[in-house]
């Protein structure tokens, strides 16, 4: 298990604000560790949202704690309602992310009503209110993860591994039951690439320069996804098809085979590209190989083997051929895309060749 940024930021967003609460003699200061795990988040955006959301949250909370303790009580079943309509005022307001935090507030006012109420229950809002400043003081300190480093070893690493199963595949050289396995944590993976996309959209730019090159870095790594997406269904496909594979003539096979080595290795150099370790090739030394529309009449031309048009084997062969033709076009559009944004920002790129967890 590796101890990343958020768990260290928790620990010292909950020591702060413990700290914080002692100096101000406050008489419950576990409510502010509390507020502050509650509070903070893996990006500055995030914290900035999520301190709104909690004052509204928490304000909230202590206002209904204070009119039911005032008019009702704090009676166990008081204590239930309000809590129902703070849950419902919550998701009313769009801010659901606070319902526990505004929960929180809530049974630490309603607890233990006295003749001093009012600056009890200010200061129980108070402290609580020092975890969630505390939370977001350690986000604006400590610098977050960098998660375009995050996201691109993340796409990189998942496509290295996904060409590789393919690779295997179309050799028929691997073991059937380790591949299903590792599909499954494929998609694990593209799950995660989603997530590292969204917190590095969320990554403020100050700059119009900085925000442009952005802007078409993120329309990059989103067509990065788009093909290892890509390229994993025509993984999926050739191991759900392996057997029609095994049954296609030698030369078709053949075809399929180069066509795909062609494609990955073009992917291959995209990824390198992009972080400038692999030049921009001349037309001449492109790689050589059949393209697309050759790669469809290779299977009309199969097709007509058939004298029954319906016949599953065919079906599922179209199936590996449109996959194998559509994960080529997403290539292409990758490698235009790329080429675009070096003709705008001529090694601006700049990603260390080391993964940060």
């Amino acid at each position: 298990m590796k101890l990343g940024a958020r768990i260290f930021k928790t620990g010292i967003a909950i020591v702060l604000s413990l700290y914080l609460a002692q100096l101000l003699h406050s008489p419950a200061p576990v409510l502010a560790g509390i507020a502050a795990i509650f509070a903070i988040q893996p990006t500055i955006y995030r914290s900035y949202l999520t301190i709104i959301e909690q004052i509204q949250g928490n304000l909230i909370g202590a206002l209904l704690a204070v009119i039911f303790v005032l008019l009702i009580g704090n009676h166990i079943f008081i204590i239930g309602l309000a809590a129902i309509i703070v849950i419902t005022i919550n998701l009313k307001l769009k801010i659901g992310n606070t319902i526990g935090l505004s929960l929180v507030t809530l049974l630490s006012i309603m607890e233990t009503p006295g003749t001093d109420f009012i600056p009890f229950a200010g200061i129980r809002f108070s402290t609580i209110m020092i975890g969630v400043f505390s939370a977001f003081v350690v986000n604006l300190v400590f610098l977050p993860p960098k998660y375009e480093k995050k996201l691109y070893f993340k796409i990189s690493g998942t496509t290295d591994e996904i060409i590789r199963w393919i690779r295997l595949s179309t050799r028929h050289d691997f073991d059937h039951n380790l591949l299903k396995a590792d599909i499954e944590k494929l998609k694990d993976n593209l799950i995660k690439i989603g997530q590292y996309y969204l917190m590095y959209k969320e990554e403020r730019i100050y700059f119009k320069k900085t925000s442009l090159k952005k802007s078409r870095k993120l329309v990059i790594f989103r067509q990065m996804t788009s093909t290892a997406k890509r390229a994993l269904d025509t993984l999926k496909k050739l191991h759900r098809y392996e057997n029609e594979m095994l049954h296609l003539p030698e030369s078709f096979l053949q075809s399929i085979q180069e066509q795909l080595d062609s494609t990955i290795y073009h992917h291959e150099q995209l990824m390198l590209r992009f972080i400038g370790k692999v030049p921009t090739p001349v037309a001449s030394e492109a790689s050589i190989c059949i393209n697309n529309k050759e790669l469809f009449n290779l299977f009309l031309t199969h097709q007509k083997l058939y004298t029954n048009q319906d016949d599953p084997h065919l079906y599922h062969t179209m199936q590996i051929i449109s996959s194998i033709i559509e994960y080529g076009e997403q290539v292409e559009h990758l490698d235009t895309l790329i080429t675009s944004f070096y003709s705008f920002h001529d090694n601006e790129v700049s990603i260390e060749q080391k993964e940060i967890e």
